[in-house]
């Protein structure tokens, strides 16, 4: 309970928020919060109000644990107002609409307007004329059922599970299907620095002495430091022993003195022939405070006369990003044993720089994503040098650095307009990551973050589209919408390309149905006006609507241009509408000269109108579909089987359909010869036309944008 004192010791988890009342050498693990590996050093203190969470000293966080020391603190905050309970409370509130979804509610709303005003229409003029009720009722109905594009959410699960299929090849895992189609519009993708641009092991990078030349004693005496330590494994002493090897047969150890985290270094004693000497490695500053000479070429020099020049040193690779070990040494004569006096008068001997190196194929990948519209932001909880020196060597702007501190003094507006233009953040806790992300998708981005820690949790369930990997604490990848099974960009890379197949084959349909069905409701609207008989009888609609289906389904297996998969797609209403009234009206303006020549050339009967034009309906939907399909000249866009087998079985059946007996059930009736030959002339016209209207249009809209 908040007051509660409790004694913490090596092991122990900490149950609370607490404040450091004593403590002795203790060391916290904070990894699960921070994302930082390395212990913290924490000690009773007093700090300004606006520390950053990384720099709180003297607190303690729950479900942190206790590597090292011991330490009494009092509990300040339990459960929710933890720093962790903060983070579950975001969990469980609703998740905001992501693009995908936001987009297929606007397409609703259109959809659900044109149908009501248009069934009104053509209800009351039915009505107007006389006409059965109950028919201009179920003719109405079955131009409400026409319009909508039923078949909507079946397509969009289809689309989605080949996705899904396809990605899950490239080792992506789909955990959320909506998310496929974020994925293909995501434009903004904020990543973590360690184990996602950088391979997340230390190694060494040189070994200087403190002009900063190469030397091979610095490298062989922290190797002799490395390999005769017997504390803890860590990944510094392991990145020595693994870069180069020596032959130590004529060294024996002797003795030690521990590293710790007040002394910042470790001492090891060793015995080499008639020598015994004691090789230290720590900090840059402690290994300093031990040291009174400097070896150089033409042999030792007072540490004071070179000190300014060491410190320069120093501060050239911090500011390049880079770790910094100092290495030391001294002769003792033949003493077999030391103790943490024994570390003074040493020779300070150079720097072994370490370095976390960037993978391989970052830049490849990089230039991929940036290739594919996608910009990086890197949401990092690294000092600003660190982040600095990564952006500089990935290509990004290192022009401004918003750092944590800065960020809390922001208010939410001014975030909103200075986050597009800001690719690096520095010293980010764990809830300023969500206000990048909320800013981001304000600013009218498709945001996607990856992160695997449990301080990353509310930033993926903020973001339009979370993405964890396979090594991620759980409590990350139940928060994410794709888990990576590879930590690498690549893998990220090709899936936003079978996003973008997904996205794209789901807005082929909504094109080529919302064409086709406001087309064939504008047509029968006017017919309505004019003709003595209903156009078509509800359940020769409702054919149409089935067989057009079939070809519809298989879009999902669709093979998609290079160029729609070049730059993030989103849902564009005004899009939308435009392709809907261009080819709406295209296609009513075609409907009418078949009207025309059936009633007026051919003098159509009723039952041979509507058959006529049942026909006519049909294999223009099948057939448009081919050229909305793709930007390109129809016939020069790779189709895929399929779509091809089905649209042409479905063709077949149209034709034979009036000469069977299930087309006089529906009230249809053969046609003549020469009847069917003009109407199949008057489809060829229509999809050559369509193709010229087509590409009319998208030289004035940004089609698919």
């Amino acid at each position: 309970m908040p007051g509660d004192c409790v004694v913490l010791n090596a092991g122990d988890v900490v149950p609370g928020d607490c404040r450091i009342i004593e403590s002795k050498d203790l060391f916290v693990n904070e990894s699960t919060l921070t994302g930082e590996t390395f212990p913290v050093e924490k000690q009773e203190a007093l700090l300004l109000p606006d520390t950053p969470l990384s720099k709180h000293t003297n607190s303690l966080f729950m479900g942190t644990h206790i590597v090292s020391g011991t330490g009494t603190a009092v509990v300040v905050y339990t459960g929710f107002n933890t720093e962790f309970g903060k983070i579950s409370t975001r969990l469980m509130l609703r998740p905001p609409l992501t693009e995908f979804e936001r987009g297929i509610r606007r397409f609703g709303l259109l959809l659900m307007e044109v149908t009501l005003l248009l069934v009104i229409i053509i209800f009351a003029i039915n009505v107007y004329f006389a006409r059965p009720f109950l028919d201009s009722f179920l003719f109405a109905l079955a131009l409400a059922v026409g319009l909508t594009p039923q078949m909507l959410p079946a397509i969009i699960s289809i689309t989605l599970s080949q996705g899904a299929k396809r990605m899950a090849r490239n080792k992506v895992i789909v955990r959320r299907l909506n998310s496929i189609e974020d994925f293909g519009s995501m434009n903004v993708l904020c990543t973590d620095k360690t184990g996602t641009i950088t391979e997340g092991i230390i190694q060494i990078h040189s070994a200087v002495d403190f002009e900063g030349q190469e030397n091979e004693r610095v490298q062989q005496f922290a190797y002799l430091n490395a390999y005769f330590q017997s504390g803890y494994e860590n990944p510094i002493d392991n990145a020595i022993r693994i870069h180069h090897q020596f032959d130590i047969s004529s060294y024996s150890k002797l003795d030690e003195v521990p590293f710790d985290f007040i002394r910042k270094r470790l001492s090891v004693l060793i015995a080499n022939n008639d020598s015994h000497i004691i090789v230290s490695k720590g900090a840059v500053p402690n290994i300093l405070a031990a040291c009174s000479t400097v070896e150089t070429k033409t042999g030792l020099v007072d540490i004071n006369g070179v000190l300014d020049q060491i410190q320069q040193r120093f501060e050239e690779f911090s500011s390049q990003g880079l770790r910094t070990l100092g290495i030391a040494f001294r002769n003792v004569g033949l003493t077999s044993r030391i103790n943490k006096p024994d570390e003074e008068e040493m020779t300070f001997l150079g720097f072994l720089v370490l370095f976390d190196p960037l993978k391989p194929t970052i830049e490849t990948t990089l230039s991929q994503m940036m290739g594919l519209g996608v910009s990086l932001k890197l949401v990092s909880g690294d000092n600003q040098s660190i982040v600095a020196n990564v952006g500089q060597q990935i290509g990004l702007n290192t022009s401004r650095i918003v750092t944590g501190s800065a960020l809390r003094k922001m208010s939410d507006e001014a975030l909103m307009n200075l986050v597009t233009n800001v690719d690096l953040f520095a010293e980010i806790e764990p809830n300023q990551k969500e206000r990048i992300i909320i800013a981001l998708r304000k600013a009218g981005n498709v945001v996607g973050y990856m992160g695997d820690g449990i301080n990353d949790a509310s930033a993926l369930h903020a973001a339009d589209i979370g993405i964890s990997v396979e090594g991620a604490v759980d409590v990350a990848k139940d928060a994410a919408d794709i888990v990576l099974l590879e930590k690498d960009l690549t893998v990220l890379a090709n899936g936003v390309q079978d996003g973008r197949k997904t996205f794209a084959n789901t807005m082929k349909y909504v094109f080529i149905t919302i064409s086709a069905n406001f087309g064939n409701m504008f047509s029968m609207a006017g017919a309505s006006l004019f003709l003595p008989f209903l156009p078509l009888l509800p359940e020769q609609i409702l054919m149409i609507n089935f067989m057009t289906d079939f070809p519809s389904m298989a879009i999902a297996t669709d093979n998609v241009d290079p160029e729609m998969i070049e730059k993030p797609r989103r849902w564009n209403i005004k899009v939308i509408s435009q392709v809907m009234i261009t080819f709406g009206i295209w296609s009513t303006i075609f409907d009418f000269l078949t009207f025309g020549l059936l009633l007026l050339v051919l003098h159509a009967t009723p039952e041979l109108f509507r058959t006529g034009w049942f026909v006519v309906s049909v294999i223009t939907e099948i057939l448009i579909l081919f050229v909305i399909r793709t930007r390109r000249f129809f016939l020069r866009s790779n189709t895929s089987r399929y779509l091809v087998i089905t649209s042409f079985l479905v063709l077949v059946s149209t034709l034979l359909l009036p000469y069977t007996p299930i087309g006089a059930l529906l009230g249809l009736v053969p046609i003549p010869l020469t009847t069917l030959l003009i109407l199949m002339g008057i489809v060829v016209s229509y999809i050559f036309t369509t193709e010229g209207v087509k590409r009319l249009l998208f030289k004035k809209i940004q089609i698919y944008h």
